[in-house]
């Protein structure tokens, strides 16, 4: 049996103007899943995420989050959501816990204690009484995730969240974020440009262009599919690179003395040391390189189609 569907999108469509932002998107995420919607500057992505959370109305399509329809059923709908859209606002001159009190003032059902509940979660206890203006950028976003989770929300909602952090308060961000999808079920849309990141906490990826949703899938079954890279050292690397450039699956060769660095269409490594072999080359080392996020995402959206 497959999870519980938390967000189902349908047809989604934004124009401004006689620009299209907005395609006709299908999305969905389902319970604990971690969800990493990733595209250019301009692609749609946070215009998306103004409509999921109410901010901008949608020219047609739908929303769904928990099977509450979000036109119809707002109120519903958004109790199961926190947002970051884009960079939380505090009051600098006021507390974290004063901040989150003002917050929790327009939800009524929510707590002094799930307050403190939500500080401490977001290792901000021993800052609570502290001015904002005194936080960190990184602390800033733990102190927007933990105003996220006053409403003890099913589906978290955030726009670049480790935007400008450093490099400790990125771990820090995605050490939270894996915390909260382990020990409390919560799961989360992440739109960023830093794919890296995506790569390493994401469970699920989907690729926006223009509007559309080009790509679609498991973190790991994306960067199974589609090119690969390997490395080969040979002591014969022009006849090794003659050989490789006839060979219908390969796509381009590059050359550092004898290291032959080839792009393939596929999984292709042990058809090319077969064919090396069988030709009399010798090889030294021939070793498969990782494909990343950063290009499955530049391979979709440069190439112009899918992988």
């Amino acid at each position: 049996m497959g999870n519980k569907i938390l967000l189902e999108v349908r047809g989604l469509t934004k124009t401004f103007g006689s620009r299209t932002v907005v395609d006709r998107l299908n999305l969905r995420i389902e319970e604990g899943d971690i969800y990493g919607f990733l595209g250019t500057n301009g692609s749609g992505k946070t215009t998306t995420i103004r409509m999921i959370t109410g901010l901008v109305h949608p020219d047609a399509g739908e929303v769904r989050i928990g099977g509450f329809h979000l036109k119809s059923q707002f109120k519903a709908a958004i109790s199961l959501v926190g947002a970051i859209v884009e960079n939380p606002a505090f009051y600098t001159y006021l507390s974290a816990y004063d901040n989150l009190k003002l917050t929790a003032n327009l939800l009524p059902w929510v707590t002094r204690k799930r307050i403190d509940e939500v500080l401490e979660i977001a290792g901000l206890s021993d800052r609570a009484k502290d001015k904002v203006g005194t936080y960190s950028l990184g602390m800033k976003q733990r102190l927007g995730i933990a105003g996220a989770l006053l409403n003890r929300p099913k589906l978290i909602i955030l726009d670049e969240p480790t935007n400008g952090l450093d490099p400790q308060g990125m771990k820090g961000i995605k050490e939270l974020i894996a915390q909260l999808a382990a020990e409390q079920g919560i799961s989360f849309l992440i739109s960023s440009h830093l794919l890296h990141e995506v790569e390493q906490i994401c469970t699920k990826a989907g690729v926006i262009r223009k509007g559309k949703l080009i790509a679609e899938g498991e973190v790991r079954q994306l960067l199974a599919s589609g090119e690969e890279t390997v490395e080969i050292v040979t002591s014969e690397p022009d006849k090794a690179e003659q050989l490789l450039r006839s060979a219908s699956e390969v796509i381009s060769v590059s050359r550092s003395q004898d290291q032959l660095i080839v792009r393939t269409n596929g999984d292709c490594s042990f058809k090319l040391n077969q064919l090396l072999m069988t030709s009399g080359v010798h090889i030294r080392t021939i070793s498969r390189r990782p494909r990343t996020l950063e290009q499955f995402f530049f391979d979709i959206t440069e190439g112009g189609g899918e992988p």
